[in-house]
Order: C-alpha cells, then structure tokens, then sequence
C-alpha cells in the first residue's frame, strides 16, 4: 500500500481559435489508512503522490511534442497533513490508544475532552474519520482548514491554482437524501482540483472584450453526486490567446 503509483492519466491537445493547449486528466493514489496518514507529517501518502504527478509533469513537457499551456485535473487525492489536522482540532483532547490483542498494533485512537464528561471528539481506525462536528468542514466552505492542504505547495513552480471556495469535495454520503453530508470514513479534503501551468494562467486571464468572466467552483453542492463533488472551471478564451500551434496534424500522435 505503499509502493509510490499513479492510477493512470491521459493526456489529449486541443487547438480552439488558434489556441493550443494540453487537458490531462489524471488520478492519483488515496490514503490508505488515517491511522497511517496519521503518524508523520507530511504523511508517507503525500511523499507517494508527489512522485506520481512529478512523473506526469516530467511527461507534459518533454520533448517528443511541441510544448503549450496545459491544464491537469481531476481526482489528485490531496488531503490535509492528518497530523496537523487532528492536532488542532482536538488541541485540548487526551488521546486513548487501542491496539490489537494479538499483534499490538495500533488499530484505534480516541480522542476525549479533558472535561466535559470526557466527551468523544474524534474517532480514527484505519477507515473510519469520524469528528463530532461536521460543520467546521462546511461553515464558510471550510476555508479554516485550508492551510492544512498543502500536497500543492511543493509545486508551486510548476502549477498554478485558482483560490479556492468551495467546500472539501471527498467523502461525501451517498446517500440520494443526504447531499450535504459527510461520510465519517476519511477526513474530509480537496481532493478534486483544476491546476495549471504558469503560462495556461496568463490565457484565461486575456478574455475577449475585457470580460474576465473566471469560476471554479463545484457541482451540485445540496444533490448527491456520489462521494466525490465535481469540479468545474469555466472561462472564454480570446482568440488568438495563447501559443499557435505550428505543427498541427501533429498534435494527434498516439503515444
């Protein structure tokens, strides 16, 4: 579960007004256990994506194919440093540890107030994030939490992202009735993400007729969308915007 992977990406180039420019579509491995993502920060899973989307970059801008703006989206299975996470919310906690009878090893952490009847706070097993109060992660779209979302940061040179201002997109209940809620499996996180290189920022940026209409946002906030919430960026590129492409018939070539 530890072995460093990547689930797959596709990579395709698209010419629209004279603009060129690569969508990849990728998807990056998950945490495998919070008991695991837990115990180091960053966690041994954050070291496992940043060689796998590391890898993919390397790919984009090799080479083989003339090189253009791109954009990279998709499930990257960013989380929050687990560590820092649980550190602030149960700041105040004692933490009770349960181990396995037969082997010791970790298999729960409970975390109780120090007063208040000794109330439980947090609950975590190897698939099991289960925090007494789901609001923090949707009371102003969670945004508190972002500074722990910080997968992103190594790659700051590389890619670029909009701010964002929707809520944590994973895990959501699937559950038909329970749209706004939280599954109480992993901590929630933005997980699905639109990024970008440096020179894709400057194209959504030129808008035809000054309308720098720009949104990123997700879909469907109150209707089940299955456990994860799509992701959407929308803007107008201006003709002309970008780097032609001068070699056109090229930009097809399976791989």
């Amino acid at each position: 579960q530890c072995k460093w992977s990547r689930k797959g990406f596709i990579r395709t180039r698209w010419c629209i007004t004279d603009c060129a420019f690569d969508l990849v579509n990728i998807h990056l491995f998950h945490d495998a256990s919070n008991l695991i993502a837990w115990e180091t920060s960053p966690s041994v899973y954050s070291g496992i994506r940043h060689k796998a989307l590391g890898y993919v970059l390397d790919r984009i801008i090799d080479q083989r194919f003339e090189k253009v703006s791109y954009f990279v989206f998709g499930d990257f299975n960013f989380r929050l440093d687990a560590k820092a996470v649980v550190e602030t919310l149960c700041a105040k906690a004692t933490m009770q540890t349960i181990r396995a009878a037969d082997t010791n090893e970790v298999v729960k952490l409970i975390f109780r107030e120090s007063d208040n009847d000794r109330k439980v706070m947090l609950q975590l097993e190897k698939k099991l994030f289960d925090y007494f109060n789901q609001d923090v992660f949707r009371d102003n779209n969670g945004t508190a939490l972002l500074e722990f979302d910080r997968e992103l940061s190594v790659f700051k040179d590389r890619l670029y992202e909009l701010d964002i201002s929707f809520p944590p997109s994973y895990p959501y209940s699937e559950d038909s009735s329970q749209g706004r809620q939280y599954m109480n499996t992993r901590c929630p996180a933005w997980c699905d993400r639109i990024l970008m290189s440096h020179s894709a920022k400057e194209l959504i940026l030129k808008s035809e007729n000054d309308e720098k209409i720009v949104i990123y946002d997700h879909i469907g906030p109150n209707v089940c969308m299955g456990d994860h919430k799509p992701v959407f960026l929308s803007f107008r590129i201006a003709a002309g915007a970008g780097k032609p492409i001068a070699n056109v018939h090229k930009c097809c070539v399976v791989q």
